[in-house]
Parts: C-alpha cells; structure tokens; sequence
C-alpha cells in the first residue's frame, strides 16, 4: 500500500453537546482543503452508532457531555472499531483539567475554548501527519499492524488504571443487532460468560454477544458487583438466588434467572465474602 499523500482528502466527523461548538467547528473547517464532513453528532452515543461501521480519519469530539463524554466515546470505539481503523481523535473543551487524560488516551492534540483559526490549524495538521503515518505503518504489514494493536493495549491499560473506579461504576456495553448499535449498562446484566474471544452477556432473559474477551470484560466491572466463579463465568452477585455448598469448597450457584453454574474451589471464597458482606 502506498503511503497517504500529505493533500488527501480527510474524513472528519464533529461530536459536541452544544450547537455552537459544532458550528464553529464547522465553519473553521469550511476554510481547509481536502475536507470531507463524515457527519455531526449531539450525543457521545449517537457519535459511536455513527461512526463505528465507517469510522472517519478524525473526530474533533467535546469531553464534557451529557450521558456519555468524550472518554467513554473513545473507549467505546476502540470496542467496536478494528485497531487499524480507529480514528485520530482531538479532543475540544473550554477545562485544561483533562489536558493530561487526553494524552493519556492518545488523542493526537488538545483544543481549549476559545482557540482562533491558527491553533485550530496547528491541530489540523497534527491530525492530518498521524493519519498519514497511521497509513504508512498498515502498508507495513502484519508488524506495522501487531505494534498498533499493541499500543492501543497499553493505552487502555493506562487510562483503566488511572480511572477504574468510575468507569467500573459507569460501565456499558456497545451489542450489534442486525441493523444497529445499541447500549446495555453492566448494572443489568445478571452473568457473563467466555464464548472464545467474545463474551455473552445474560439479561432479562435474553443473551447478548460483544467483541471482548472475558478477561477485558472483568478489567470494567466493579469488583464489588460483579464475581468471577469460574474461569469461563462471571456473576452479577445482586442477581444471585441461591448458593448451595457442593463438596471440595465448590458451590452450586443458582441465578433469579434460573441459570445453575458451579464455582471452582480458587473462586469460591471471593464469592462467598461478598455474599456475605451484602
């Protein structure tokens, strides 16, 4: 694959809560070359439906918004888009406070309101050099390919460390239907099971496949809530009905579902603690 040349024409989507911002967005935009408008969002959850099938090159997204912010629009895609196709992300705001998280989940530059043509062009080429080399490292092959998803890794890491208690209290899951995206809270799922490197979610009823792996999907549960049983199960414990003891320190655990799993002897005492601490 050739490398991007440094005129192509970008993709570029605006996801901000207020009118205003995306119009000045939009308007700033209008004076660039090689711009094509890949959609405007109001919402974080409307921008990740949109996006995730054709992802643009950037995102000029807002961090603080109702419902879902800039940060858990940024986690939520990296769900849901492949490595290679995630979008350069520049992150809008009128708080330097977030300045340090921004980075921490590699955006490519940080824009603080009110900011003037020039800085908001200085951003522009930022993001326009990190597509090209994002191009550049695809045409690389499989190494190119394996480093990105590697750095991504680490990234998530790093921002799950430094914010795992309330992203642990907000999580939510992007599930794929036919014809859409849609959001299910952790809150409401009553156990979760391994389905090789996807996990299903059980609730209400019914069962929901999302692209994690058990091990990832545990990383953003509350640890208080939420139980791994078995290597291939984790439970909602405010969803339990009954636990029956089962010999060996193993226990039958009977779900309000109707669901039956049985604890393995190195899960058992975790679960028995927070039962009892409830």
């Amino acid at each position: 694959m050739l490398p991007q040349p440094e005129n192509a024409t970008l993709r570029v989507a605006i996801v901000d809560d207020e009118p205003l911002g995306r119009e000045r967005i939009r308007a700033l935009l209008a004076g660039e070359t090689q711009i094509t408008m890949a959609g405007e969002y109001s919402t974080g959850e409307a921008a990740v439906a949109g996006t995730a099938d054709s992802p643009p090159d950037v995102i000029f997204l807002d961090v603080q918004m109702p419902g879902l912010d800039g940060f858990g629009v940024v986690h939520l895609l990296q769900q849901v888009v492949a490595p290679g196709q995630l979008p350069v992300i520049v992150f809008v705001t009128a708080y330097d406070e977030y300045a340090l998280r921004a980075f921490e989940v590699s955006a490519v530059d940080y824009l603080l309101k009110p900011f003037d043509r020039a800085r908001f062009g200085d951003a522009l080429s930022r993001a326009r050099t990190r597509v090209r080399e994002r191009k550049m490292a695809s045409g690389a092959g499989e190494a190119g390919v394996a480093q990105l998803l590697e750095q991504v890794r680490e990234l998530r890491a790093q921002h799950d460390a430094a914010h795992s208690e309330q992203m642990r209290a907000e999580a939510r899951f992007v599930v794929r239907s036919a014809s859409k995206l849609f959001f299910v809270r952790a809150a409401d799922v009553d156990w979760i099971s391994s389905d090789g490197n996807y996990a299903r979610l059980y609730t209400g009823g019914k069962t929901h496949l999302v692209r994690e792996t058990l091990k990832s999907v545990e990383s953003r549960l509350h640890p208080r809530q939420f139980v791994r049983v078995h290597r291939s199960a984790i439970i909602n414990v405010d969803r339990v009905a009954v636990l029956q003891p089962h010999g060996h320190g193993e226990y039958v655990v009977t779900m309000k579902d109707g669901s039956r799993l049985t604890s393995s002897r190195a899960h058992s005492a975790k679960l028995r603690s927070l039962l009892n601490s409830g």
